[in-house]
C-alpha cells in the first residue's frame, strides 16, 4: 500500500510538471506557440531590411532600407501546423506569411508557399486569402484598413486558409514539405499583432 501510495504521488508530481516545462518554451494552452504579440517582437532572424519596430501594441514596418523585400524568418522549422495571425494594413501593402519554406536565406513564393496579403495584387486570382501558385481565391477580399486573424492549415498535402471566419483555400500541393515561416514586408503600412503556431 506504501509503495503504491508513493508510485501515484511520483505519477501527480510528473504529470504537474508538464505544463509548467511547456510554459518556459513559449507554449499556452493547447500547444500554441506564441512567435510575437503585443508586447514582444520574437525572435526572428531577418532577410532583407525593413524598419520593423514594435509600436503601439504591434510589430509594424513602412519602410525597405534598400531594394530587397523584407522578411522576418522563424528559427525553428515547422511541418504540420496551424498558424493564427492578426495583421493590419493599408490599401498599399504587399505582404503575406510565407509558410514551408524550404531555404532560409532566400525566401520567395518559389521555395515557400505564400499565403498572399496583397489587396492590389494586379492578378487577384492570388492575392489577399490566396496560397500564391496554389490555391486561387475568388472573389478575392479585402483587408485593407482593419485587424483581421488569418488561420492558416497545412497538414501533409492538404492546406487550409480561413481570413476573418471564410474559408479562402481548401488546396492539396507537395512541393515543400517543412520548414520554417516568415512574415514579409514589401510596400505600404504592415502591421502584425499576435502570431502563433501549433504543431499537429
Amino acid at each position: 500500500m506504501n509503495r503504491l501510495g508513493t508510485l501515484a504521488i511520483g505519477v501527480l508530481i510528473g504529470t504537474a510538471a508538464i505544463p509548467l516545462s511547456n510554459s518556459v518554451f513559449g507554449q499556452s494552452d493547447g500547444g500554441w506557440i506564441t512567435l510575437l504579440d503585443s508586447n514582444k517582437m520574437g525572435d526572428w532572424d531577418e532577410v532583407g531590411k525593413a524598419n520593423w519596430a514594435m509600436k503601439d501594441g504591434a510589430l509594424v514596418a513602412d519602410k525597405l532600407d534598400g531594394k530587397e523585400l523584407s522578411y522576418l524568418v522563424s528559427k525553428n522549422s515547422y511541418k504540420d501546423f496551424q498558424i493564427k495571425a492578426e495583421f493590419w494594413t493599408d490599401e498599399e501593402a504587399n505582404s503575406g506569411i510565407f509558410i514551408r519554406c524550404s531555404e532560409s536565406k532566400k525566401i520567395d513564393s518559389k521555395v515557400c508557399y505564400e499565403v498572399n496579403i496583397f489587396d492590389k495584387r494586379p492578378d487577384p486570382t492570388y492575392g489577399t486569402g490566396a496560397i500564391v501558385d496554389v490555391g486561387k481565391v475568388d472573389p478575392m477580399p479585402k483587408a485593407a484598413g482593419k485587424w483581421n486573424t488569418y488561420e492558416i492549415t497545412a497538414q501533409g498535402q492538404h492546406f487550409i486558409v480561413v481570413l476573418n471566419g471564410q474559408k479562402t483555400v481548401d488546396a492539396q500541393d507537395s512541393k515543400h514539405a517543412s520548414g520554417p515561416i516568415a512574415l514579409q514586408y514589401g510596400s505600404g503600412v504592415v502591421k502584425f499583432r499576435k502570431v502563433q503556431i501549433k504543431p499537429l
